[in-house]
């Protein structure tokens, strides 16, 4: 076994290539054993891939399945998110990249949503979004946008919009109004930047800054990881997602903050085993190991019935690097 595999209670990895999933067990392989891997193009044809695609709208996008509220936004802007959603899954679940044609025009389609000032908008109506901006860029650099004018100019937008204090925040909390209201309004509300950051929104936009060789290295990425550590398991300082019990709840791909997806951008802006927070989130983790080998975590935004699984290689990927 490698050595991370002994610090865990039980060896994940023979859970995990049995799961009867192609994508896991190739992943699992790549990723955690280093085995030699087929091309990654190989799991594009995949039925759950192929499944996907097939809804593909003309103009790139996937539409919203749920129920829309059009005073609250549009149907674009419905659109817009789970275009988001269903990138996701493509990309960090069966490596699809911009080599792939409809994956080219999804990104096509995110990209018309970008204002000119460098942000993805229409999620939450006119207001700027600190949160999903950065998670739009970080699955269009995986997807292989690396060096396109358009993510810089996103990261340009997104060191503009930094609280005094080097996180983020939704803008419109700082003057304490709420989702609705927000979204009535015609045009952005400034953030008052003398407030303090939200860790909800610095995780996420951190995620952008970790998938980007360039920008893991800033040293705005940097201080924001620090501030991201001093609260985990802690409450956030706004209302959303605000219990410290949402550190515990989890997803893949990652949407929100968790315990997981703070570890895994942290390793990549630089942080290591040394840091005691660091430490303290891998032992959480392992904590919450079962018999198993598997990890006993609250799944939320799954649909997928493989989810524990994906969890559970999210995880494993992280005792493979800070214990490699």
């Amino acid at each position: 076994m490698e050595p991370w595999q002994k610090l865990l209670k039980v060896d994940p990895v023979p859970k995990l290539l049995s799961s009867g999933n192609m994508a896991l067990e190739y992943f699992t392989r790549r990723d955690l054993l280093a085995e030699s891997a087929e091309p990654v193009k190989t799991l594009w044809k995949l039925p759950e891939v192929v499944k996907i695609l097939k809804k593909q709208q003309e103009d790139g996008s996937w539409k919203y399945p749920g129920r829309i509220r059009k005073d609250l936004r549009s149907r674009e802007d419905y659109n817009q998110l789970e275009t988001y959603r269903m990138l996701g899954e493509l990309v960090e679940k069966y490596g699809l990249n911009h080599e792939q044609p409809q994956i080219k025009k999804a990104a096509d389609y995110l990209f018309s949503c970008q204002t000119n000032a460098g942000d993805f908008r229409g999620i939450y109506g006119a207001q700027y979004a600190t949160t999903y901006s950065p998670a739009i860029a970080e699955i269009l650099i995986k997807a292989g946008y690396i060096d396109d004018s358009r993510i810089y100019k996103g990261f340009k937008w997104i060191l503009s919009m930094r609280q005094d204090d080097g996180g983020w925040v939704i803008p419109f909390r700082t003057s304490n109004k709420n989702i609705h209201d927000a979204l009535k309004e015609s045009v952005p509300m400034e953030p008052d930047k003398s407030k303090p950051f939200s860790h909800l929104v610095t995780g996420m936009v951190l995620r952008a800054f970790a998938a980007h060789p360039q920008y893991q290295e800033s040293k705005e990425a940097k201080k924001a990881g620090d501030l991201l550590t001093s609260r985990f398991f802690n409450p956030d300082k706004y209302p959303d997602r605000r219990d410290k019990k949402y550190w515990e709840r989890v997803s893949f791909p990652f949407w929100f903050t968790d315990i997981i997806s703070a570890l895994d951008s942290l390793y990549f802006l630089g942080f290591r085993r040394d840091n005691s927070k660091i430490e303290e989130g891998l032992n959480w983790l392992k904590s919450r190991q079962n018999k198993d080998g598997l990890f006993d975590l609250k799944l939320v935004r799954g649909r997928d019935k493989n989810l524990k699984y994906w969890i559970c290689l999210a995880v494993c990927r992280l005792f493979e690097r800070y214990y490699h």
